[in-house]
């Protein structure tokens, strides 16, 4: 059966309550997983073109990212609370790494899975470093050149890993979709599923339907308690009566899930796409600022994780 993965991202604005509330209503829709992240403010890099006025680079700010995200900092108790949140709430904890200098300490709490980011599918060095801590890894290929993804493939040979289909443009429309490149990535691993940053207000659920429909393994979705409005990701995020439908959706058996895209999501053709997409100049924009976006300083050194350098 597909599993869900409720992504928080910083849906909740490091406020205890709000992600402990989290835990608990999407252990309550159905959810396998709850997922937060580990990267910290202090872990932002200060890269000069993506300041304002820079031609072909995002226009993101050093200053009023690293402010954005300060409160929403989870330290290393925090995180060990979550765990134990989790379990009391009978949902898995999950979390993706993203920098190499958290993976000792984060690596020897009491989970056994972890997630990958887009942005370090091509980190090589860094899934070394994990691969020691995890018995199973979710590794998300977005933003992701083919030759890259299959040095990745080789480097996981004989460890367990799911790929999931992503596109790195947030949101994605439907027509970005590819999911038919689910089909590309069984050639690595028999368990592939999708990573879904559709916008809820317009397309609901029809990308992770019809993504199950093609038999997907588990879909990642973010996830809030909160009005869209109220965080960065909201747009991009489903409430808990959204999860509990998604949850019921992957509880079909597959021939029903069939039938009802072919009848209710008449895009869903446009949405399958092809195997092997060439990113286009927004995904390479968006690759190029989150790939080293947070790296760990060491010594005042900035150490990026695909760098063959350990930091401890």
């Amino acid at each position: 059966m597909p599993k869900i993965i409720a992504e928080f991202c910083q849906n909740h604005k490091g406020d205890k309550n709000i992600l402990k509330e989290m835990i608990w209503q999407s252990a309550e829709a159905g959810a396998d997983y709850a997922k937060i992240q580990s990267h910290l403010a202090d872990e932002l890099t200060h890269r000069e073109r993506f300041e304002l006025g820079h031609p072909e680079a995002i226009d993101r700010p050093y200053k009023p990212e690293y402010t954005r995200l300060k409160p929403a900092d989870l330290d290393d108790e925090t995180i060990e609370w979550f765990i134990q949140e989790c379990k009391k709430a009978d949902i898995k904890p999950l979390i993706t790494i993203f920098t190499k200098q958290r993976i000792s300490v984060l690596g020897s709490l009491d989970w056994d899975e972890v997630k990958v980011a887009s942005f370090d599918c091509a980190s090589h060095s860094m899934l070394e470093e994990l691969k020691p801590h995890f018995k199973h890894f979710y590794i998300s290929s977005g933003a992701t050149f083919d030759e890259e993804l299959e040095k990745t493939a080789e480097i996981m040979k004989g460890h367990d890993f799911t790929f999931l289909q992503c596109v790195t443009m947030y949101p994605t429309s439907l027509e970005s979709l590819n999911l038919a490149r689910m089909d590309f990535l069984r050639k690595f691993t028999p368990r592939v599923g999708f990573s879904d940053h559709t916008l809820v207000k317009k397309d609901g659920l029809k990308a992770a339907i019809v993504a199950l429909s093609l038999g997907a393994d588990v879909v990642e979705r973010h996830f809030t308690i909160l009005d869209a409005e109220q965080t960065k990701d909201g747009p991009i995020s489903i409430n808990p009566s959204q999860l509990k439908e998604l949850v019921k959706f992957s509880k079909m058996e597959k021939l029903e899930i069939v039938e009802f895209v072919k009848k209710n999501i008449p895009e869903y053709k446009k949405m399958i796409g092809i195997q092997r997409p060439k990113m286009n100049s927004k995904e390479l924009l968006t690759r190029d600022y989150y790939r080293g976006r947070f790296a760990s300083k060491v010594n005042g050194e900035w150490i990026y994780n695909w760098e063959e350098k350990k930091v401890f």
